[in-house]
């Protein structure tokens, strides 16, 4: 204890005996200070000598601990205040500062608390005088710098001090002493301590409230904890809380060359920490417990205590000092001396105001401390009313309760609000002074606003009466200061208003508006503003503009809010102006600063940019950070080196406003916001657009406004809804209002009715009403109007105020409104020169009361208002946002008129703020992604436009990086949310000014454009997923840089294959320039320099860096997802073709790089691949027929490779992608007749065949396909290569890979048919016949595998695969021969089908026949054609023959399959080829109908034979001529020969094998035998041939057919006129035509028939039938005999005669009566014509035999002829 009493008595009786030596005090005046420092000495000795230190107790004041609080010691220290005091208040400045030192120190180390009452003044406790003591020693400019020192230090150690407690007006008094000191100080180190004083003074005050708070709610949380008796609640040291507490140096502009200076924070200010004086804040606790430490161990005599301690101040002052002076004066003078002001300005500062003085317009108002304040202990808690925080007047709206929880939130929120207070004090007129009091004070005041915002801890941002606070006085002190023509003003209003958005803006939604609104975007839009604040608002925006949450926030609770204005929308539109450099000339501004402007503003607009990309990057995929192939992904290295450094990583929020606050969505408290739904704000924001549409319309045509809104569903339909419009949309036009108002149609009366009714005047003067009546809009000029609406007007004021006015009626209101409204317009109007007196105006007004006077008061009353203020509307913005239409003529003007739009502005902007003071308007956080789309769809064309016009006309390098950034972002956004037309736009543009699409060419070239490049190269690396239809830009570009880059590398064009470009676009070139051809190059000739000069602009595009970027897009390209790559290639491809188009120059650099992404992306998925190759593969069916060679087989070689690195992949079972793959070739070698393509197309397949046969499954079907084409070719070398390769598949392929094979089956035989078919190489054809021979063989060796195999063709039953796939096309394709070749292929080909029917037909099922032989019959179709005759001749005699025959082999070979299926259509064939105009093939046609029957017959069933016989009767039918036909003979002729093989086949078919030549021989030798021996052979009876197997029903039938052709025969024989004219006509021959071989052999045939059915048993029941036409038949034909007149034809019927003869021999005597009496006449007839012998003799038995029959003669006896009778006998059946 008595370290610390030693301390404290020896600073006491240091400062007494201090006081007592100085020589002022021996002065009489000075009595009372002398007398009360005696006597307090006196009782310090006493005290000290009382007190001398136990002896136990050395220890208990350790030494590094200030003295223990204990109550004894500080009420002794209290009671020596007195001699202070009175020091205090002498004028003695050495006194005085020796007293203020003492004061100082006994607060700092907790020795004077003043604690106690003050005996004085009731209600204050002692420290409040103390302090006022203090304050008071402070007498205004002429008060000595020492003492002002002092001061300073005392009231920082009081406000700091931990011991000692003051509250509301004392802290008031101690921080308005500070401010006054630094306002009328004249030292300029006393100005600087005083202003870093007060900071720290501000920051603990605020730091304290944050930390009691804190400390609060730990508490409370504990006693959560734990349940049991709660500890004493300061358990802990205050100390650390608050340090942890006080923030961080504020993060305002600091010392900028314009700007403020920033209060120096201790951290700067303090060259070494030890030397913190007790003004240092941060450390404060340290530095108290410090100094305690510093005086314990302090030996030495208290002067040096003191010395040390001055000096300690002294260094801290003059660190301070240095380095203000430095930032002021860059290190002048020391003392700069203050402006000479008077006691009394400083009394307009408000200096000695009094507590009572409530609101006092310029001082810091006092408060008054309320009755319930008692001394009390921080924990106590207060509720103090805060009555003291509404201005009068300005207290609508607040809640009255709002109370503080603590007092010192009060101390807090009664300094802030002073503060407010005396930023708002205006300035006095005329130019500002920097040294006038009135600026200082207001820059002070600002700046001091600005540390405590930036400093703000939780309560401040969040309690009520804050919150109120900065609404009420801050905003509104902004609001006056935010318009200010003083720089260092108008920034730190900007910053203090950064700060407010920054922590604040959920509460000030309405005030951010109006700063926005009213202040920011008017000065970047008014043309007079200054360059200085346009410069600093942009630099304001840029910081606003780097937070993602705030652009998004001021997006989403301004454009989307119905009743805000649309603040980003606006803000983008403004900067893009700025951007461009528009409107900035007549700034008078230098071109400089017209330039750095324009790069704020892209820097502005691209940070907003930035923002959007930052808030939507969870929508974005890098394409660079995936891999679409199956492969590993890219080492980390590798990932990282594709990013372009320079732009990627600097997306993001740069220099965020605030740390907590910066992008991190929704990253702080959202107690005033509502919910974030995009969808709903989309919905908003529509609305919002459709009610600004509609607004625009009634401000041109109120009508259509109004029903554009109705039929938008925005507006009602009564009047009433109309009336409400009118009242509550500012943004209507007041003169449309009132015409609308005024208009004499029926719903626009109603429509003003309900207006007027509306408006409630109840207890309104007239005058005030009728302003308050015309306030919302502008009366129309016409009296109608004006009388109908005052009318109105008239009636609704008496309405509202009945009984209460002077007038009769509505009648006198009437008149008098209209009669104010003429005086208004009289007194007020320039264009009225002789004004009205009051006299006549009354006099006007003369009985109008229901012809009563008004009062003449009244009447003067209303004059005098009137003349004082005219009635108008409402002050709108339209008149000063006239005044930038006009020019201003100079620099002067433009200020002025410049400080009248600032004055207009702060007044608006002043009325707006203390407007919406106390509106509660919910603030919305935006969190949500989605809002980046609108909000970008709604700002791109000001973005483009920014862009584009700074690319354009501006050549410096950071414009035209910026506007490269901005365009990166914006299609980044356009991108993320797949906004086509914008992408579009942006990609464009860009491609633009790379300048290598433009027609000027490339000799403009500059590094902006090769930095275009550049960008557009990092835009197709970085969005290459979402570019869709803009590739097409990239990749022309891509293409153009190529070109570039070669004429950069000084090639000449001869050696490029590449475009020439003319003002076109691109046109050939043909002449030479002067053997230097270069390319791109524009207009004419072009000397050397000019080339050598272009050389080194675009050489920079061959640079490492953008060749090595443009390589990474096609590396890259496998990173692209699936849809992207196929818009990637599919311009690509678009881009290769315009390329191509060139007749003369060609290039093929995209084809190159079309080759090298397939190589790339071949490892896809399967999916995936297929749509690129749809792409790729059409390009290269383009390519690959393109008239110049060079380019055609580039594609084809590179499709070569392609194929083979596509094949080695292999393919599964029934998947389809090589097919795909290879069809380009299929289509080149279809369209490309050039022979070198066409047989390096060939060369590559069989390359392909022989390297990669066991690969190829699907494709096996494209290389048939191309063999296809080329077997029709007629160059032998590509044919050979074709077919050797074919083969070669054929014999060894098929052998090893068949079931790989087997889907191509098919096409490898048609493959083989079109070799077999070309004409030109007849080898080939034969070998390919063999080879498909051969192909049967496989048919049949492995028909499981075509049953097993699978494919599109499911509908096939798998026993009938083997039929489909296998033997239908071998024996299709060998058809096709047949029809298609000459007669030597064709002949081979009809051998080789029947010879595989026949080797393998027993496999075969009956449908496959059915199948097959409508195949064979085709060849028969092949005649229908009508064909030169003699092919068509000698077609039937060869192959028609050939395959009637060889069908018919078939047919018997495979009878019992065959029978049913096939009988009819052979039988239908055959008929045809009778009917055909061929011998040959008739003959034929008959050979084989009786070939099929002869073999097959045994096996006929009765059906079969009724389809055989009625076969064989339509061909009799059809060919038994007509004479009457008047056709050639040969035809006739050929159906003549049908009718004698026919007869002959039925004659076959029934006897064979006996023939009837055979017979005919037999009977005539045995006739021969009876002429000369007589001798009888015995004839075998035995029935051969089909005879058994007819019914007798069908024999009568082919009798039928037999007997006509006779008829016919003897018909066309009889007739010998026309047999003349037939000889005649055309018939060469020694003798005219007959028919005597079908006359004969038809009967023949008959007569056989008829004779053996007459001896068959079986056949009894037809006997009669038989033998009725056996006589009929035979006498007919015996009288025909008879008819005849000429020899040759009478031999004819020689057999015939002898035939008929010798069968009637032979029946039986009781047949014969029958027929001998029928002949006998004829015959004897017979007799007169000359016989053979043969006949007679057959004669001769015939007459014996009816002798013997008749019983007219007997035989004679047996005698020496006996012999030859008996033989006779014998042979005539006896």
């Amino acid at each position: 204890m008595f370290e610390g009493k030693k301390t404290k008595n020896m600073f006491l009786t240091r400062a007494l005996e201090k006081i007592l030596a100085d020589k002022e005090v021996k002065k009489a005046h000075h009595s009372q200070l002398r007398k009360a420092c005696e006597v307090a000495l006196e009782e310090i000795k006493e005290e000290s000598e009382k007190l001398s230190p136990p002896s136990g107790d050395g220890k208990s004041g350790s030494s590094t601990l200030p003295p223990i609080k204990s109550k004894t010691n500080f009420i002794e220290a209290d009671k020596y205040f007195l001699p202070f005091e009175l020091a205090c208040q002498s004028k003695c400045p050495r006194i005085v500062i020796t007293s203020l030192d003492c004061l100082q120190k006994l607060i700092a180390y907790g020795h004077l608390t003043g604690s106690a009452p003050d005996s004085t003044a009731p209600g204050k406790k002692l420290i409040d005088r103390i302090i006022e003591t203090i304050c008071a020693c402070f007498q205004g400019p002429q008060t000595d710098e020492g003492v002002q020192l002092q001061i300073i230090k005392a009231l920082l150690t009081a406000v700091t001090s931990q011991h000692i407690e003051i509250h509301e007006g004392t802290v008031l008094q101690a921080v308005r002493t500070c401010y006054n000191i630094y306002l009328a100080s004249k030292n300029l180190i006393n100005q600087t301590t005083a202003k870093a004083t007060l900071t720290q003074m501000l920051n603990v005050i605020f730091a304290r409230m944050e930390n009691q708070a804190l400390q609060e709610a730990k508490q409370l949380e504990r006693e959560r904890h734990r349940q049991h008796s709660p500890v004493t609640q300061h358990t802990e040291p205050d100390s650390p809380q608050l340090q942890t507490h006080i923030h961080p140096p504020a993060k305002g502009p600091t010392q900028e060359a314009n700007g403020p200076v920033t209060p120096p924070t201790p951290s700067m200010t303090s060259p070494d920490p030890e030397n913190i004086s007790d003004f240092c804040v941060t450390e404060n606790e340290q530095t108290e417990a410090d100094q305690a430490t510093a005086a314990a161990q302090s030996k030495t005599a208290s002067d040096e205590e003191t010395r040390n301690y001055e000096e300690k101040a002294q260094e801290i002052v003059q660190s301070i000092l240095q380095e203000v002076v430095n930032t002021v004066s860059g290190g002048e003078t020391c003392s700069v001396s203050a402006t000479e002001g008077t006691p009394s300005s400083l009394e307009d500062e408000g200096t000695l105001g009094s507590d009572s003085e409530h609101i006092h317009a310029n001082g810091i108002p006092g408060t008054p401390i309320s009755a319930s304040f008692a001394p009390s202990l921080p924990d106590d808690r207060l509720s103090v009313s805060s009555n003291d925080t509404q201005e009068s007047g300005a207290a609508q709206g607040q809640p009255p309760g709002a109370k503080f929880s603590h007092i010192l939130q009060k101390d807090a929120f009664l300094v802030f609000r002073s503060l407010c207070k005396l930023s708002m004090k205006p300035l006095s007129d005329g130019p500002p002074d920097p040294k006038s009091h009135e600026l200082r004070s207001k820059v002070l005041s600002l700046q001091l606003l600005l540390s405590i915002l930036q400093n703000a801890g939780p309560i401040f941002k969040t309690n009520e009466m804050f919150i109120n606070a900065i609404k009420q006085y801050l905003c509104v002190a902004l609001s006056k200061n935010g318009v200010s023509s003083v720089p260092e003003v108008f920034e730190l209003s900007l910053s203090i208003f950064l700060t407010l958005l920054s922590h604040f803006k959920t509460h000030l939604k309405m005030q951010i508006e109006v700063f926005f609104k009213e202040i920011f975007l008017y000065i970047l839009e008014t043309s007079t503003s200054s360059y200085d604040h346009k410069w600093m608002v942009i630099q304001t925006l840029t910081r606003i503009c780097a937070d993602a949450q705030s652009v998004v926030d001021i997006y989403v609770n301004y454009d989307c809010d119905l009743n805000a204005a649309n603040i980003f929308e606006r803000l983008v539109n403004d900067l893009s102006k700025i951007a461009q450099g528009r409107g900035g000339h007549e700034l008078g501004t230098t071109s400089l600063q017209e330039l750095t402007l324009r790069k704020k503003g892209l820097e502005c607009l691209v940070s907003i940019l930035k923002c959007m990309v930052e808030w939507s990057k969870d929508q974005y995929v890098n394409p660079n950070s995936q891999t679409s192939l199956g492969q590993e992904k890219p080492s980390e290295q590798e990932s990282t080196e594709t990013k372009a450094p320079e732009t990627i990583n600097r997306y993001g929020s740069i220099n965020s406003l605030d740390s907590t606050a910066s992008s991190g969505i929704g990253s702080y408290s959202t107690q005033m916001s509502g919910t974030d739904n995009p969808e709903q704000f989309e919905v908003l924001k529509q609305q919002k657009e459709i009610i600004e549409q509609g607004i625009d319309l009634f401000n041109k045509k109120p009508k259509r406004g109004i029903q554009y809104l109705q039929e938008q569903g925005m507006l009602g339909t009564t009047p009433e809804d109309l009336a409400q419009f009118l009242h509550q949309e500012e943004r209507l036009d007041s003169t449309q209002v009132g015409e609308f108002l005024g208009d004499n149609d029926r719903f626009n009366k109603e429509v003003m009715y309900a207006y007027v009714d509306q408006m409630d005047f109840q207890g309104k003067d007239f005058v005030s009403a009728l302003r308050m009546f015309l306030e919302g809009f502008r009366l129309p000029g016409e009296a109608q109007k004006i009388d109908r609406l005052m009318e109105k007007f008239a009636a609704r004021y008496l309405e509202c105020n009945q009984g209460q006015t002077l007038f009769a009626s509505a009648d006198t209101a009437y008149v008098l409104a209209y009669s104010i409204i003429m005086l208004t317009t009289d007194l007020h109007s320039p264009q009225v020169k002789n004004k009205m007196t009051k006299e006549q105006y009354i006099k006007m007004n003369r009985g109008i009361n229901d012809s009563k006077d008004l009062p003449e008061e009244y009447l003067s009353a209303i004059y005098n208002e009137i003349a004082g203020k005219k009635i108008a509307m409402k002050e709108t913005k339209e008149l000063t946002m006239k005044s930038s239409k006009q020019s201003v003529a100079s620099e002067k003007q433009r200020r002025l008129l410049y400080n009248v739009e600032m004055e207009q502005m702060a007044k608006t902007a002043k009325a707006l703020m203390e407007a919406v003071s106390h509106v509660q308007a919910p603030f919305t956080s935006a969190t949500h992604l989605e809002h980046v789309r609108p909000m970008f769809k709604l700002a791109w064309t000001p973005f483009l436009a920014a862009f584009s016009v700074g690319l354009q006309d501006c050549d410096d390098t950071e414009v035209a990086s910026l506007c490269l950034e901005g365009i990166r972002c914006a299609i980044r956004i356009a991108c993320i949310f797949s906004i086509q037309l914008e992408r579009d736009a942006y990609v464009q543009a860009l491609a633009r000014f790379t300048l290598l699409t433009a027609s000027s060419g490339i000799a403009e070239m500059k590094q902006k454009n090769i930095d275009t490049i550049k960008t557009l190269i990092t835009v197709a690396h970085t969005d290459g997923n979402y570019l869709g239809n803009s590739w097409h830009e990239i990749m022309k570009c891509i293409s153009q840089l190529e070109l570039a880059q070669l004429i950069g590398t000084g090639v000449k064009a001869r050696y490029i294959s590449g475009t020439v470009r003319g003002k076109e676009g691109f046109v050939a070139s043909t002449k030479e320039q002067n053997n230097d051809e270069y390319l791109g190059l524009v207009g004419g000739t072009v000397d050397r320099k000019q080339i050598a000069s272009i050389q080194e602009s675009i050489g920079e595009t061959s640079s490492q860096s953008v060749v090595v970027a443009v390589d990474r897009i096609f590396t890259g390209s496998t990173r692209l997802d699936g849809n992207a790559i196929v818009d990637f290639v599919r311009w690509l491809c678009a881009v290769s073709m315009d390329e191509l188009a060139s007749p003369t120059h060609p290039r093929m650099f995209s084809l190159q790089k079309i080759v090298e992404i397939s190589y790339y992306n071949m490892g896809r998925i399967r999916l995936q691949w297929s749509r690129i190759w749809e792409v790729i593969g059409d390009h290269f069916n383009k390519v690959g027929c393109n008239s110049n060679e060079d380019v055609a087989i580039f594609a084809v070689d590179s499709l070569r490779q392609l194929s083979m690195k596509f094949l080695e992949k292999g393919e599964l079972a029934n998947f389809r992608f090589q097919k795909d793959f290879l069809r380009p070739f299929e289509h080149i070698m279809k369209k490309n007749r050039s022979p070198t393509i066409r047989d390096m197309v060939v060369r590559c397949i069989a390359q392909m065949v022989n390297s990669q046969a066991a690969n190829i499954r699907s494709g096996w079907k494209n290389i048939f396909s191309v063999f296809h084409l080329a077997a029709s070719d007629q160059d032998e070398s590509i044919v050979e290569l074709a077919f050797q390769t074919t083969g070669h598949i054929v014999t060894n392929v098929f052998e090893k890979h068949f079931a790989a094979t087997i889907d191509s089956f098919q096409d490898a035989v048609k493959c083989l048919s079109e070799f077999a078919c070309n004409a030109s190489f007849p080898d080939t054809s034969m070998e390919a016949i063999r080879l498909i021979r051969h192909c049967a063989k496989y048919v049949s060796e492995r028909p499981q595998a075509f049953k097993d195999y699978t494919s599109d063709d499911m509908n096939v039953a798998p026993e009938d695969r083997v039929w489909v796939r296998g033997w239908f096309p071998i024996l299709f394709e060998l058809s096709c021969i047949i029809n298609r070749c000459k007669l030597d292929v064709r002949t081979r080909g009809l051998t080789v089908m029947f010879e595989v029917m026949k080797t393998y037909g027993h496999t075969f099922e009956k449908h496959w026949w059915q199948d097959l032989f409508r195949i064979v019959f085709r060849i028969f179709d092949n005649m229908k054609l009508p064909e030169q005759q003699t092919e068509k001749a000698e077609w039937m005699t060869t192959t028609c023959n050939h395959a009637l025959y060889a069908i018919c082999d078939v047919f018997t070979q495979y009878f019992e399959c065959l029978s049913d299926v096939l009988l009819d259509d052979i039988l239908a064939q055959l008929y045809w080829c009778v009917q055909q105009d061929n011998e040959q093939l008739a003959r034929s046609g008959t050979n084989c109908l009786e070939n099929v029957v002869i073999l097959n017959g045994e096996k006929f069933s009765p059906e079969t034979w009724d389809k055989t016989c009625n076969c064989m009767l339509d061909i009799f039918k059809t060919t038994i001529p007509h004479v009457q036909e008047q056709r050639l003979f040969s035809a006739l002729l050929i159906k003549c020969v049908v009718q004698l093989e026919l007869i002959q086949t039925i004659d076959n078919i029934v006897f064979f094998p006996a023939t009837s030549k055979k017979e005919d021989a037999e009977n005539f030798a045995a006739a021969q035998r009876d002429a000369v021996y007589a001798v009888e052979v015995p004839v075998e009876t035995q029935d051969q041939g089909m005879y058994r197997y007819l019914t007798s029903e069908q024999l009568f039938k082919l009798l039928d057919c037999l007997l006509e052709s006779h008829c016919f025969a003897k018909a066309f024989n009889s007739n010998n006129e026309q047999r003349t004219l037939l000889w005649k006509a055309g018939f060469k021959g020694k003798s005219k035509p007959n028919l005597l071989k079908q006359e004969t052999s038809s009967l023949a045939c008959g007569l056989r028939i008829l004779f053996r059915m007459y001896t068959d048993e079986s056949r009894k029941d037809a006997w009669e039938e038989v033998q009725r036409r056996l006589l009929n038949v035979c006498s007919e034909a015996v009288a025909y005999f008879l008819a005849l007149t000429s020899e040759s034809h009478r031999e004819a019927w020689t057999n015939l005669l002898l035939l008929f003869l010798t069968k009637v021999l032979k029946i039986s005597n009781e047949r014969f009566k029958a027929h001998a009496s029928r002949y006998y006449p004829l015959l004897c007839e017979i007799m007169q014509f000359d016989l053979i012998p043969e006949l007679r003799a057959v004669l001769r038995k015939f007459y014996l035999r009816i002798g013997l029959v008749f019983n007219i003669s007997q035989l004679p006896e047996p005698e020496t002829e006996g012999l030859n009778y008996s033989i006779l006998y014998t042979s005539l059946g006896f």
